[in-house]
């Protein structure tokens, strides 16, 4: 067998497809680097007395890949609760305190209706992003951004006050 090196780049379209094929959008070099490792590692462990590299090969950057992208998907659930309940504790902490209560109320009237019907779905029913997603008729990312804008949106109000 050749060098890894040669090996990579007669297999990088590989990688290519398989991320096409998993329909990945975003953090493409994260992926693309999984599919190298992938790659790497079968390369190392392949036998020859075993069959072609090139299915092998396939079905070790296709893992690598999708075992990235549970990975990710891992964090982001564990990273997404952590800031809610951050949020939550500032609200709870900024009811207790009149001069954040005042920097937050000028913050929420700076908000437009919808921003505010969202906050009180999020935060004060703790609704799901799923279901909050269903009232709002749109999707969970979708609601995800809102979320983003709408907190970024708070603190820089509440800095204003401030």
């Amino acid at each position: 067998m050749s060098t890894f090196e040669e090996n990579l780049v007669q297999y990088e379209p590989m990688i290519s497809a398989c991320i096409r094929k998993l329909s990945i959008y975003k953090n493409h070099e994260l992926y693309r680097q999984a599919g190298r490792i992938a790659l790497w590692r079968a390369w190392v462990k392949f036998d020859a007395e075993r069959g072609d590299f090139a299915p092998y090969a396939y079905r070790c950057i296709y893992g690598g890949i999708l075992d990235e992208l549970k990975k990710e998907k891992q964090i982001e659930e564990t990273i997404d609760p952590m800031e809610e309940e951050k949020l939550t504790f500032l609200i709870e902490q900024t009811l207790s305190q009149s001069i954040h209560h005042e920097a937050l109320a000028f913050a929420l009237e700076k908000l437009t209706t919808n921003e505010r019907e969202l906050i009180l779905w999020i935060f004060v029913e703790g609704i799901s992003l799923q279901q909050a997603a269903t009232r709002a008729g749109i999707t969970i990312p979708g609601i995800k951004k809102r979320r983003e804008r709408l907190l970024t949106k708070l603190r820089e109000n509440m800095a204003a006050k401030n």
